[in-house]
């Protein structure tokens, strides 16, 4: 139960903080409904669950590589620019809660959505080399039980929050008009925007560094 506690917590207090899942939570609900939510949160946890496979295997090794963390970073940081341009080009239009609007523009489902954001955020990679592995060594200690705790915490906070939003923004969204609807996709497009370019910073200082390092040796 302390293992179970403690990934519970530490899953929640990172599942609250505003980044790339979290808008595209928003923004899904609003489109599908609530249980775009539920579906983005299997898709986030089916590569989560992966990771920990391949983290109990070794992959952590693999993680804490700068180049890894460079390369995901810059990778992460052009495809939420690429994903902001089609929110603030194709989102802001005053047709798009009509049904014909929702069917032609779905792009991908919520669930491979859920793998796909996860995958392009590099502070998601770096939170798991570093604390993720951190809390992952000591639950090893107790086999598989104590992986399946550890993980099955982690998951249900993210699941406990980002259902929370879903039904939050779903409930509103009854109330609200395209025009708020275009403002919303619109503030979390710009989001988005903040976090490309800052993640797209953080490759390549990490890949200069890198290439600093090399240099010199």
């Amino acid at each position: 139960m302390e293992i179970f506690l403690l990934s519970w917590a530490v899953g929640f207090s990172g599942a609250i903080m505003p980044g790339p899942l979290l808008t595209f939570n928003i923004k899904e609900t609003l489109k599908r409904g609530f249980w775009a939510g539920p579906q983005l949160v299997l898709g986030h946890a089916v590569l989560e669950g992966a990771l920990v496979l391949g983290l109990v295997l070794g992959l952590g090794t693999l993680l804490e590589l700068e180049i890894s963390r460079g390369i995901i970073s810059f990778l992460g940081g052009a495809f939420l620019l690429w994903t902001a341009w089609g929110m603030l080009r194709y989102e802001g239009k005053e047709s798009i809660l009509s049904q014909e609007s929702v069917g032609r523009e779905a792009g991908m489902s919520p669930v491979v959505a859920g793998v796909v954001i996860s995958l392009a955020n590099p502070y998601w990679t770096i939170w798991w080399a570093t604390l993720g592995l951190g809390f992952l060594i000591p639950a090893q200690k107790m086999g598989v039980t104590g992986v399946l705790l550890f993980f099955s915490g982690h998951v249900l906070a993210d699941f406990i929050w980002y259902t929370t939003v879903s039904f939050a923004v779903a409930g509103g969204k009854k109330v609200i008009n395209p025009k708020v609807y275009r403002g919303v996709i619109i503030i979390c497009g710009l989001f988005l925007v903040y976090l490309a370019f800052d993640f797209l910073r953080l490759g390549v200082e990490t890949l200069d560094v890198m290439g600093w390092v090399l240099r010199e040796n």
